[in-house]
């Protein structure tokens, strides 16, 4: 569980700091009205989310986590800052062996 716990907490920062730049590239594309960074930053998260949610699942079903807390955790890489403090208490629950 350890390798699977690994790889949750790197997408988990990589797809925190992702989506902050997305929200930059919002903040150009709406205040600036320039659309080449959320051309290039969009897809770029998009697609570092769908790896974050499979090794969500992977660590939830190896975790046996409820689909509740499964599917709060798969949540929390839309909204800033929330993936790291969703990844500091996975690692917690499952560093001590609890049900997330």
């Amino acid at each position: 569980m350890s390798g699977a716990l690994s790889r949750f907490r790197l997408m988990a920062y990589v797809v925190g700091v992702g989506l902050l730049g997305l929200v930059v590239a919002m903040l150009f594309k709406y205040l600036g009205d320039s659309e080449t960074l959320m051309r290039i930053v969009g897809p770029v998260h998009g697609f570092l989310y769908a790896i974050y949610l499979v090794l969500t699942v992977d660590l939830a079903l190896k975790a046996r986590w409820t689909i509740k807390s499964t599917v709060l955790v798969l949540l929390a890489g839309t909204i800033p800052f929330v993936s790291f403090y969703a990844e500091r208490k996975v690692v917690e629950s499952v560093r001590a062996g609890r049900a997330l």
